[in-house]
């Protein structure tokens, strides 16, 4: 015999599970998630393919203003290509936040991203002695550009950023970027 138990009668459910039994799952829409999480949403990471990264600093901090402290954050972004993980296609360092173009060598971007911003916070903030701040905003941008996309234009739109935010008047005077095409 089969004995059913409706709510309110028989024993009793923890709250917990009285909370669950009478809510039903609506699934949290995309513009409420936190930003980090709506930008992992569909990333793929692919070795050999090409991306454009943007990455920002802490409340928009502009940290790289400082010319010393922007040249170790590049050092840290070079070293993911000596290990093997990235080739560095283009970069411009604007003084709140990155721009990457590069392709992808080791298994994940995440992977890449991760080991580019914990070297480069332990430096600079050593450097500015920020020990334990926090120097990146958590999660990134990423793009992979597609085959037909022109991997030159896209450089030079990413290097041309320190002209559009007024910064130099033209793009060789202005220290923090490098392109392949050189």
């Amino acid at each position: 015999m089969v004995r059913r138990i409706h709510r309110g009668q028989g024993r009793s459910h923890p709250p917990c599970m009285r909370k669950a039994m009478t809510m039903h799952f609506v699934p949290t829409p995309i513009a409420t998630q936190p930003h980090s999480a709506r930008l992992r949403l569909g990333r793929v990471s692919m070795q050999g393919q090409a991306y454009l990264l943007t990455t920002v600093t802490r409340d928009r901090a502009p940290v790289f203003a400082d010319f010393t402290l922007a040249r170790a954050a590049i050092a840290a972004m070079r070293s993911c290509d000596d290990l093997g993980e990235s080739q560095t296609l283009a970069f411009v360092l604007m003084p709140d936040h990155l721009h990457w173009l590069m392709v992808l060598r080791a298994p994940t971007l995440e992977a890449v991203v991760r080991r580019f911003k914990s070297a480069s916070a332990r430096t600079v903030n050593q450097m500015r002695r920020a020990q334990g701040q926090a120097l990146w905003q958590i999660g990134f941008h990423d793009h992979a550009l597609r085959a037909e996309e022109d991997l030159r234009a896209a450089a030079r739109y990413l290097v041309g950023n320190p002209v559009r935010a007024g910064l130099v008047d033209s793009v060789m005077d202005y220290s923090h970027w490098d392109a392949v095409w050189l």
